[in-house]
């Protein structure tokens, strides 16, 4: 073997060896084994449309502004207007132009897949890290900027599967009772 084969087979190893030392501690799930109860609950957090499943907690929009200030806006810019990830706000009533913009306020028929989208899924460095008030607030303020919702209201398990949103009607309903 050349050299240069035998310094790119050892920068190989060494790379591999650095990045099973990085990988996580944790112990992946048994392929082929019944999940127990407890880890089936754990990953049981699916909200559908009628809220069904919200956890407790609740925040407004002056407090998500916060929250999307320090873990969202470096994703989705100032104000949900995108950059690099998609925009999350604009776009109500484009969707029928030859040009839709797809948001959060233009697009998505449900505040409760707001929520647990943002619960599961984001931040994207750090998914289901959010705490529910937090995820609450940010939902709030994410409605807030599409003009849904005022910047004082209050979003909780009561209150949020009952924003209107304004492409409801946009889709069917596909959720069985």
């Amino acid at each position: 073997m050349s050299t240069s084969r035998h310094i790119v087979v050892a920068i190989s190893a060494t790379v591999l060896a650095a990045c099973a030392a990085q990988a996580p501690s944790h112990k992946a799930p048994a392929l082929g084994v019944a999940a127990s109860a407890e880890e089936v609950a754990r990953s049981d957090i699916s909200i559908p449309p009628s809220g069904a499943g919200l956890p407790p907690g609740s925040g407004t929009a002056r407090q998500g502004a916060g929250v999307y200030a320090a873990k969202c806006v470096a994703c989705h810019g100032e104000k949900g207007a995108g950059k690099p990830a998609d925009a999350l706000a604009g776009g109500i009533g484009s969707l029928a132009t030859p040009r839709p913009v797809r948001t959060v306020g233009s697009y998505w028929p449900y505040a409760t897949t707001l929520f647990d989208y943002v619960r599961r899924a984001m931040p994207i460095n750090a998914p289901l890290s959010l705490t529910d008030d937090e995820v609450y607030a940010v939902s709030a303020y994410v409605l807030y900027l599409n003009g849904i919702v005022a910047e004082d209201a209050p979003m909780t398990a009561t209150t949020l599967p009952l924003v209107k949103m304004p492409n409801r009607n946009g889709f069917i309903n596909e959720w069985r009772p």
